[in-house]
């Protein structure tokens, strides 16, 4: 008896990811712009600590069926966070 892998939930994991984006990049923008208030060097150094400390645990998660889209969701969104940061900042 072989076991079939079961198939991917892509349309759940989309918008589980898509949620995941959202909060991440609202995050990671209104917090970068409350600190550039205070100074824009501190702002992005304690975006970059943040990012560097979440890394490993989202790394480990990445390869867990329910969690991944959270991860990838996450990562597109911290990236996202940034690049408005940069644009607000041009």
């Amino acid at each position: 008896m072989t076991l079939e892998p079961e198939p991917t939930p892509w349309a759940t994991g989309l918008i589980v990811a898509a949620i995941s984006a959202s909060l991440a990049a609202i995050a990671v923008f209104a917090f970068g712009i409350a600190l550039a208030r205070i100074h824009p060097i501190l702002a992005v150094i304690i975006n970059i600590v943040a990012a560097g400390g979440s890394a490993p645990t989202l790394w480990g998660w990445r390869n867990l069926q329910t969690y991944r889209w959270v991860v990838y969701g996450a990562v597109v969104g911290i990236g996202l966070g940034w690049v408005g940061l940069l644009f607000t900042a041009l």
